[in-house]
């Protein structure tokens, strides 16, 4: 099962503050633990709100609102993609993390193929495999 792990956002981070080197180290060290139990696929942290933008659409049109937008619980500093066997697996890993002093994190698991039943035709599902073929390759490059 493959699931994205949100990091919220707080003051700090969207104050721009950079974690500091302890922070750094340890987060480098569980990151290495996950990547060679064959967990983590991706991570990364994320520049504050006031570098962002949001498109909102309705009635056919875009709107963009261009950042920094208010503290929220919806605000995300920075994520992981990790694929375990179930949900309590992705939490006994993310209980580990490097986190204090407040830190919020959210588990939810990534729809896979199988998940849209007949919607999802043979048609797009080849579409899709191939789309993700293709990142694959240009990302290797």
């Amino acid at each position: 099962m493959k699931f994205m792990v949100i990091v919220k956002a707080d003051k700090d981070t969207e104050a721009g503050m950079m974690p500091s080197t302890e922070l750094l180290a340890a987060m480098g060290k569980f990151n290495a633990e996950m990547v060679q139990a064959g967990v983590m696929q991706a991570g990364e942290g994320l520049h504050p709100t006031v570098k962002g933008a949001r498109v909102k659409y309705a009635g056919g049109e875009s709107t963009v609102t261009r950042g920094p937008f208010s503290l929220s619980n919806d605000l995300v500093a920075g994520f992981w993609l990790i694929e375990t066997k179930s949900l309590d697996e992705a939490i006994g890993w993310m209980k580990r993390a490097p986190f204090d002093g407040g830190s919020e994190i959210e588990i939810r698991q990534v729809f896979a193929a199988d998940d849209f039943g007949d919607a999802l035709t043979p048609e797009l599902r080849e579409q899709g495999e191939r789309l993700r073929a293709q990142v694959e390759d240009v990302t290797r490059k």
